[in-house]
Parts: C-alpha cells; sequence; structure tokens
C-alpha cells in the first residue's frame, strides 16, 4: 500500500540560490524603454531636478518606479523589486530617495508635470513611427475616449470626498488612445479630482481633452482625423462648442441624454425610418434598430452640422427600463459631427467606446485601485508615474507583439509575460536570461524580445 502524500509534491524551501532571476519577463519592458528612447527623454525632462553629485538619476528613478507599477505594485516601496535584480534594471534608488524626488516633483506643481508630459508626448510620437502599420494612427484617423472613474480611499487623503456612489475618494477624469480592434489603448490624459466632482463639468472635460490633444503628434491635435468619444457626461454645449470651435474643427461622438424634447421627436419617428443596429462583429444586431432625429429638435443653439442618432433594443435580462424607455425598448442617443456614413456604422462606432471601460479596469490592476499618497500634489506624480506604466504596457505589445497577444491586458501579460523566471548567465562580458522550456509562453517571449531588437535604436 503506498502511503499518501497529498495533490502536490513535497519541496523542501531554503534560501541562498544564485543565478536565478525573478520577473524575468520584465525585460521586454526594458527594451521597450531603450527602444523607444524613453530613458533619455524622460532624464533630459527631469534633469532641473537632479541635485549636484547625486548618484541616481530623477529620470531613472522614476522609470523604475513606472516599471514596478507595470510589474504590479501599488506603491513607491514596491520599487523593491526591480533594487533585488542589478543585474537586470541596473542601480535601483533607495526608497528615501524616491520619496524624496517625489516630494520634490509635487513641490515643482505644473512644471514637473508639464516635463514628464511633454517627455511622454516625444516619445509617442517615435513610438507611433515604429509601429508603422500597427500604430493607433496608421490611417491617419485617431479616436481618443474619454471617461471617469472613481477611486476609493481608505483613509483621510488630500480632496478625498464623498462621491456620487456614496463612496470616498477622487473621481478623476482620464483619456486613452483607441487602438482598435487589433490591440488595446494607451493613456493620454490623467485630471485628478475631487470625490465630489461632477461627471458632467464640462471645464474638466475640456482640460481633459486639452491634455490628450497634446499628447498627440502634431497634426493630430487638430481636424476632423482626431475624434473624440465620451458618454453621456460629455453632452453639454459648452463641451460641444470647444470641439467645433473655429480653428480646432475636431471629431465627436458624444453620448447625449434623452431628455423630453429628444424623446417627443423619438416618438415622431415613421416606423420605415428605423434601420437594423448592427453587433460588435459588424453584422445585424436581432431586437435593435437605429434612427436619425437631426431635423425633429430645435438644434438652434448647439453646434452647426451636429447630427443626433438614436437607438432602441430589447433590454438585456434584468435590466431596469426608464420613464424616456418607448414601448419596452431601451433608448439611447448620441452626438456627432460626422457627415457621412450609415447610421449603423455611426452607432457601431460609438458603442465601442465601451473599450475605454477595459482601459480602465487595466488601470486599476496597474496602480489606479487606490491612490498611495497623501497630498493632492503628490498624488498627481503617481497618475503620471501609473501613466508611464501603461505606456510601457501599451507600447510593448503595439512593437513586439502579433495576433491575440496584442490585446492581452495588463493582468494577462504578467501572469503569462512579465512573471516569468530566467536564469541568469554571464559569458563573453555578456549577461544571457535563459527561459524554461516548460513555460507555456517562452516561445511568444523569445519571438517578441527579437522583434524588439530589430528595431532601430534612438537617436
Amino acid at each position: 500500500m503506498k502511503k499518501r502524500i497529498g495533490f502536490y509534491p513535497r519541496v523542501r524551501v531554503e534560501d541562498g540560490g544564485r543565478g536565478v532571476v525573478a520577473q524575468a519577463g520584465a525585460v521586454l519592458l526594458v527594451e521597450t524603454v531603450r527602444k523607444s528612447g524613453l530613458d533619455a527623454a524622460i532624464s533630459a525632462a527631469l534633469a532641473p531636478w537632479r541635485k549636484p553629485r547625486a548618484v541616481h538619476d530623477p529620470g531613472k528613478v522614476l522609470l523604475d518606479v513606472a516599471l514596478a507599477t507595470a510589474l504590479g505594485g501599488d506603491c513607491l516601496a514596491d520599487v523593491a523589486v526591480l533594487r533585488a535584480e542589478p543585474d537586470v534594471f541596473g542601480p535601483v534608488a533607495s526608497d528615501p530617495t524616491v520619496s524624496r524626488l517625489i516630494d520634490a516633483l509635487a513641490a515643482a506643481g505644473p512644471k514637473s508635470l508639464t516635463a514628464i508630459r511633454s517627455a511622454r508626448a516625444e516619445v509617442r510620437s517615435r513610438v507611433w513611427g515604429l509601429a508603422g502599420a500597427d500604430g493607433p494612427a496608421a490611417d491617419g484617423h485617431v479616436i481618443v475616449d474619454i471617461d471617469g472613474v472613481l477611486v476609493l480611499a481608505h483613509s483621510e487623503k488630500q480632496d478625498a470626498t464623498a462621491t456620487w456612489k456614496k463612496t470616498f475618494g477622487h473621481h478623476p477624469l482620464v483619456a486613452f488612445v483607441d487602438h482598435g480592434q487589433a490591440g488595446s489603448g494607451e493613456p493620454v490624459a490623467a485630471l485628478l479630482r475631487p470625490g465630489n466632482a461632477g461627471s458632467n463639468t464640462a471645464s474638466d472635460h475640456i482640460t481633459t481633452t486639452g491634455l490628450a490633444l497634446a499628447q498627440l503628434p502634431k497634426h493630430l491635435r487638430r481636424g476632423r482625423q482626431t475624434l473624440i468619444r465620451t458618454d453621456s457626461a460629455g453632452g453639454t454645449h459648452t463641451f460641444l462648442d470647444r470641439l467645433s470651435r473655429q480653428g480646432r474643427w475636431l471629431s465627436y461622438s458624444i453620448g447625449m441624454t434623452i431628455t423630453d424634447p429628444l424623446h417627443q421627436a423619438v416618438l415622431k419617428i415613421p416606423k420605415k425610418a428605423w434601420t437594423p443596429a448592427y453587433d460588435a462583429g459588424g453584422t445585424e444586431r436581432p431586437g435593435a434598430w437605429v434612427a436619425e432625429i437631426t431635423d425633429m429638435p430645435d438644434l438652434s443653439t448647439w453646434p452647426k452640422g451636429m447630427r443626433l442618432i438614436v437607438r432602441k433594443e430589447r433590454p438585456h435580462p434584468g435590466a431596469q427600463l426608464r420613464f424616456t424607455d418607448l414601448d419596452g425598448l431601451r433608448l439611447t442617443c448620441f452626438a456627432t459631427s460626422t457627415k457621412g456614413g450609415q447610421l449603423a456604422d455611426l452607432e457601431l462606432r460609438h458603442r465601442r467606446r465601451a473599450r475605454c471601460e477595459d482601459r480602465i479596469r487595466g488601470a486599476r490592476d496597474t496602480g489606479l485601485r487606490n491612490l498611495p499618497l497623501h497630498d493632492t500634489a503628490q498624488n498627481r506624480i503617481w497618475l503620471e508615474i501609473v501613466s508611464l506604466a501603461l505606456d510601457l504596457l501599451a507600447w510593448m505589445p503595439m512593437l513586439a507583439l502579433t495576433g491575440d497577444t496584442r490585446r492581452w491586458e495588463p493582468k494577462k501579460l504578467r501572469l503569462r509575460l512579465l512573471s516569468a523566471a530566467a536564469q541568469l548567465v554571464t559569458t563573453g562580458r555578456r549577461h544571457w536570461l535563459r527561459f524554461t522550456a516548460r513555460w507555456p509562453w517562452t516561445d511568444i517571449s523569445n519571438h517578441a524580445i527579437n522583434r524588439l531588437h530589430t528595431l532601430q535604436n534612438p537617436g
């Protein structure tokens, strides 16, 4: 009779191991930093904050925190993950040095934020150029999604207040560039606001849009080739006027609240005017229809050329209808400045704004679950660190991965690629990381690092 030992083999544990690197898959992010030129750009941008005879470059310190956040860290002290592997990540500053840098950048206010954002914008243009046909603006058009996110606070942090969901924390506005169905998305704006900030505050939407446009290549900062998408929180006169003002002429697809005038207009739509809506795959969706009501309500006070498109559909199981819904069908409406195109295509384009929720979920998994610092100025720097981490997690798949792997969210990237361990071997004054052949995704990692190595070096 064999003695039972349980489901898993018994393994003894001891310290003192050598030649093994934890989180070795992060070399993909390190190589992305090198090939994109982000290290040089951040170093130059933060040069004013480098003290004489300082050992650590402020740009390197900030990038180390961003890399730790990309690997799953949620506070400044998690940079210890990198400090433990100097052969891969180089010398890493101590916790007090990191804290002093964050305090110095926070004390500088808008000056430091502008420096970091300018470096990101400079590098973003280079990365999109390296990506070529895989870049988000390869066809000459780009889509920016804006949405709010609630960040809970579990202690008395500055500007943490009660939110509209009866929670306690902050209510930042974020913006992401949509990479389309073949990819994910990357952050281009993060505006920190108190928890009681309004969802439809036009001035905050205008500020966030300005920050987002500043991150785009110059030829995309104005003109119809840039589309701004929001939910109904952006459906205000002031915001739409700013998007449509002379000299800016941005395209937009903005959700609108079903007011009584709009509801009365929907009631007057002839039955034959409704056309079938499309599902995510671009085929007709049973039980959903779209129609245009631009000529029905009075739009004289709204921007010239604005179109109103309404959708009706059978509600999902468990969904509650509203007073503005029609004959048991849920109604939604959005405004757009796009002149041509089929209604179903325009409505599907607007509904794909839901991909922004996926980007927000990834941001929550990458340092946005909570704000770890106390002062608002410090947490603004933290948001820039989170944005840097998300940039790397978006740029690396864009440059190095192919097929379905390009759509992997941060959580899956960490589990399958970044968290992989490897053996460190030094031969001929060179360091080699050898990943185990048993790891199911080793081939993907090797292919990705080879693609990064073939990219042109910056400068």
